[in-house]
Order: C-alpha cells, then structure tokens, then sequence
C-alpha cells in the first residue's frame, strides 16, 4: 500500500489513522529519517510510547529504522508525553513517543524532540524528517555496515522526583483530590507523582478514576477540553466531599482543574495561578522582570496580573512551538495557553500538566481557602469558550465583521487571526480560522455575562450571514 506521509506529518507532530496513513513500515522509514536528518548516526536516541495497542510494535519498528542508520536507541517504555521531554532534558538526547494524545483509539502518531527536548515542529525539521521518510518509504531502508544498539531504560522514578524537587508538597493541609485519568499515562505518572508508587508518601487522598492502561478509552474519549468527558470527575468531586478534581488527556501532557462544587476552572485561571508563583520564585532568585509568555486567546487577566507583579508578560501566537520559541528567546519562566498547556522555565520550557497540577495543589494547601475562592481573582473576567463556525468562505465572514466595527473605538490586530478589543468597554474577541477544517472559532472575552453574552451574539450572527 502506497502511503502518502503529508497526510500524517502536520505542523508540530505526527498524527494518523492506525494501518492507514500510519504504518509498521512508515514508521520503520520516519526511525530512519529522524536520525539521518538530526545527524544522529552514533548518538543516543530515545524512544518511549503510551498505552495505545500500536505503540509498542511501532517503537520497535522505529527503533529498527534509527539503529540501521547506525544511532543507538534507548527505550524508555511506556511513558507520558512530559515524560518524554523531561527524558531529552535531563540526558540531552533526541527523543520520539508514540502518541494521538487526545484523539480517538484508531489514531497513533509520534511527538518528536531534539536534545534539551528543544521542540520539532515544520519550521524546525518535522517536515524534512517527513520528505526523508518517504523516500525511504519508496525505496527501502539501507542499513549501514555498522549498525547501533539497543538498550532499555526506566525513568518514571527520576521523572517523578525531579517534579517534587520542583514543587515541595510535603507540608501542605491534607487535601483529598479526585484524579481522573480517561485511561491514559497519568494512570501511571499519578500514582508515581502523587502517590507512594515510588516514592514516599504526601498528604495527598487521590481517589483514582479511570486509571488502568487502556488505549481503547472505555470510559469516555481522554479529551477533556470537551465539557462531556469532564462529567464523569464532577461528578465524583462532589459525591467524595473532595477538594478538586483533575483530570489529564491520554498522553497528560495537559491538565484541567475543577473546584470543589465540581466547577471547571478555566485554564486562564489556572494560568495565572501558577504566573503568580513563578515570579515570586523568580524574583527572590534575584531576577528583576520575570517573563510570562501567554498566547492570545488567553484572558486579559493573565498579563495585568503579571504586570501588577512587576513582571513582564509577553503575548504569543496559539501553539506549543511557537511558545516554547518565545520562552527560550526571552528566557521565560512561565508559559500558559487556553488550551491547557503550561510550558516551564525548569522544565526546558517545555509543557508539562504534572507540574501545573502540583503547583494548583501547593497553592490550595499552603492556605484554607476552598478552591472557588482561591480561584475567584484569578477570573474577574466571562469567556466564551472556543465556538466553531462551519464556513467556507471565512475570510469574507471576518471582512463583514471588520466592516460592521468600523466606527467603535477598536483596536484589531492580525497577529493569529483577527483579534478585536475595545478600549473602553473592556470586551474583546479573537476570529482564527481553521487551516484544516472549514471552521472559523471565536473566543470573547467581557467584564461581565450581559456583555460577553451581546458581543459573542452579535459576532455570530455577521459571521453565520
């Protein structure tokens, strides 16, 4: 079967349909490719995976392709997507783990890193690693006369107390917390990190749900962007009495945080929580302007915290590659996204839900607060959430928009999409178009529901003409 690798190489990953568009033997060719593009050949390279049913066959055909183009594989075995990046940190080598993340049980893919788990993205390699790839999906692999070795290793120990070392947990008020997996690898970091699997004990209760290994996702689809596979948790914060709830997608490399009445708490929320705790490290480290890198869909609460605090908050484009770029070309300490993602400073900037959901647990139990309240100053702002609108001509829909605001007292800037803010009624809304779908989404943001409610109204209604 021919495959075509455009369908599955997208802009920061790769991403298919099992048997499909991702194979045993395009798998075998992108092994090959990843070394001979990252001049690998004699270097480690490590390879890991989640709990997928394809993943283990598709690291060993990986590890085939890189070792006959003469790179020594390590497998680190079954692993989160931050176990990954942690692992290309601390041992400075290139990685892959084989991953969909939070897409359906018929999906695999591979989430790629250089060494210091620097991101590969389009722009970085991915894509000639894929042109690479392809030939050698024509043409066959060609071992060279030495070839490298293959060796085992096991990092969930050293990933779990290089966390801790991070966040120190081990005085705060007991707290009971409800942890919801969607069957994915936080079933295996969670009980590493938070429990006593590994290493001693913290006062923490973490009531488990959904924690068996299970690339099926017999439960709900591990997605929980999506309000229906976060109903499953609320449900239990409230039954159990618990403090919060989290609740990771199938590679956890994102967490979500609801509240002890079973509320979400939006991750702009969560952003500027852990903002706030991270200049004040920085600052008694002696650094004078912290930076915190937000992506622009995030709210305006995010960057007015941090310039109350005296740091410096720096406004980037949706996307891990583009944040992590920013984080390292200004020395951030913090990064957060509205999606979930939080990229950190001690964690080569990279994104990890772990270390968010820790820092959310320090927070809770250094004070008595339950978490509604704590939370409260961090979302003095309503949000719209992301609305998808199924047009194909979208950028005519942004036109009729641009067109009926002509005359408000507006600034609209174009830096990812097409971002309105008002200057004096406080509100403002993002329209990005979907490089992949025929959707154009909408985020608003207001200083209260009346407002956010008449803006998201009146923009759907001139987009959806």
């Amino acid at each position: 079967m021919s495959i075509n690798l455009q369908e599955s190489f997208k802009a920061y990953d790769v991403r298919g349909i099992v048997g499909q568009s991702i194979t045993r033997e395009s798998v075998r060719a992108t092994g090959a490719a990843f070394v001979d593009v990252l001049d690998l050949s004699g270097k480690t390279v490590l390879v890991g995976g989640d709990m997928r049913p394809s993943s283990p066959e598709f690291m060993d055909e990986f590890a085939d392709g890189a070792t006959a183009r003469g790179a020594d594989v390590v497998k680190i075995g079954l692993i989160s997507t931050d176990e990954l990046y942690f692992a290309c940190g601390v041992l400075d080598a290139p990685g892959v783990t084989f991953t969909a993340s939070h897409n359906p049980a018929e999906y695999n893919g591979m989430k790629m890193a250089k060494a210091g788990a620097v991101p590969i993205s389009s722009e970085t390699g991915l894509f000639d690693i894929r042109d690479a790839a392809q030939r050698y999906l024509e043409s066959g692999v060609v071992a060279l006369e030495t070839t490298g070795s293959v060796s085992e290793r096991d990092i969930l120990v050293d990933y779990a107390q290089y966390l801790r070392n991070l966040v120190d947990l081990s005085s705060i008020r007991p707290l009971k917390v409800v942890v919801d997996a969607g069957n994915g690898m936080a079933g295996m970091t969670t009980p590493a990190v938070l429990g006593n699997a590994v290493l001693p004990a913290l006062p923490l209760d973490v009531s488990p749900l959904y924690f068996d290994l299970d690339g099926t996702f017999p439960n709900h689809p591990a997605n929980p962007l999506e309000p229906a596979n976060l109903r499953d948790l609320q449900a239990a914060v409230v039954e159990q009495g618990a403090d919060l709830g989290l609740a990771f997608d199938g590679d956890a490399d994102r967490c979500f945080v609801v509240d002890e009445k079973g509320d979400p708490v939006t991750p702009s929320a969560i952003a500027a929580l852990v903002a706030e705790r991270e200049i004040a490290r920085a600052q008694a480290d002696g650094t004078e302007e912290p930076v915190v890198i937000h992506n622009l869909i995030t709210s305006k609460a995010v960057p007015e915290l941090v310039e109350s605090l005296g740091g410096r908050a720096v406004r980037t484009r949706v996307g891990h590659s583009f944040i992590k770029g920013v984080m390292a070309r200004e020395n951030g300490v913090f990064g957060g996204e509205h999606s979930a993602h939080y990229y950190f400073k001690d964690f080569f900037n990279a994104d990890t839900g772990m270390l968010a959901a820790m820092h959310v647990l320090a927070a809770l139990g250094t004070q008595e607060r339950p978490l509604s309240g704590l939370a409260e100053k961090y979302a003095p702002y309503v949000a719209s959430g992301e609305i998808n609108s199924e047009i194909e001509d979208k950028a005519a829909a942004v036109a009729r928009v641009r067109e009926a605001l002509a005359d408000e007292p507006i600034d609209v800037d174009d830096m990812d999409g097409t971002t309105f803010t008002h200057r004096t009624d406080g509100w403002w809304f993002n329209l990005r178009p979907s490089n992949t779908e025929p959707f154009l989404r909408l985020n608003v943001e207001g200083p209260d529901p009346a407002t956010m409610e008449r803006v998201r109204d009146e923009v759907l209604g001139l987009i959806r003409q």
